[in-house]
């Protein structure tokens, strides 16, 4: 069996030399590759550097996380297009990029919307370059799918082209990414007792588009909700996700690794 962890961040467990255990223990679980997820100027090099250290297992993205967005986002996302050009490979996608509404500063609504106006206008960049590079995008969408699903629309990107990560909506919010040519991917939120919405939007989906992730270091799948999650975990999400398709877990495991490599056109 293999996997494809299709979203990570890795930063965190390099800088504590915890790197290479992580990537043992999942190889060990069946997941082969990951892809280390950018955020902010903090990891895009890093992340490249470690798809360097480790090719064929670590692939990365490059993007401006909304949560990233301060009101010096345009030097930031400047240097994003400068990844596709230089040495040592270029990104598997632009992203996470988007918008975050449940993080702003509730105390301070005139921030909070001066806060978001920044988080629109770095979006929509980085959609434009999305467009024109032709590359996938990785979205995140926090309280904010429907403004999301919007730019999107209006910035001309091919929807095939678009993953709404850690998906977490409903299904009647995967039917519109999916008209549209979208799809979403799912944590170990899928795990989780109170997320009948989450299952229901995975199987309104299908296996077609199925693709799953850790987030890591965040949202452990059950049983280990609440500690800090690792890219071997996806394992469980995976079988967990087998049960609700009503097929084997590796069955489950090539469909969505053959989703993953083709959306990420990853050899």
């Amino acid at each position: 069996m293999r996997l494809i962890d299709s979203h990570c961040h890795l930063d965190g467990f390099s800088r504590r030399g915890e790197l290479a255990g992580v990537i043992e223990r999942a190889a060990a679980a069946g997941v082969r590759e990951m892809i280390a997820i950018g955020t902010d100027r903090d990891d895009w090099d890093l992340n490249r550097q470690l798809s360097q250290a480790h090719p064929g297992v670590v692939h990365y993205t490059v993007g401006l996380h909304p949560c990233s967005v301060k009101e010096d986002w345009e030097s930031a996302v400047s240097l994003i297009d400068g990844f596709w050009d230089g040495q040592g490979g270029s990104p598997a996608a632009l992203g996470e990029c988007g918008l975050d509404r449940y993080h702003l500063p509730r105390e301070n609504p005139a921030a909070a919307e001066t806060i978001f106006g920044w988080q629109r206008a770095a979006f929509a960049r980085q959609l434009e370059l999305a467009r024109r590079r032709g590359c996938p995008v990785v979205v995140h969408s926090r309280q904010a799918f429907g403004e999301c699903v919007e730019m999107i629309d209006a910035s001309g990107v091919d929807w095939t082209r678009v993953v709404f990560h850690c998906f977490s909506e409903g299904p009647a919010e995967m039917a519109e990414l999916n008209r549209r040519g979208g799809r979403g991917s799912f944590t170990g939120i899928l795990t989780y007792k109170n997320a009948d919405s989450v299952r229901a939007a995975a199987l309104k989906q299908g296996l077609d588009r199925f693709m799953v992730e850790t987030d890591a270091p965040y949202l452990a799948p059950m049983p280990h909700r609440g500690k800090p999650n690792e890219p071997g975990w996806v394992r469980l999400t995976a079988d967990f996700a087998a049960g609700l398709f009503g097929i084997s877990p590796e069955e489950l495991a090539a469909a969505a690794t053959a989703n993953t490599r083709a959306f990420f056109r990853i050899a």
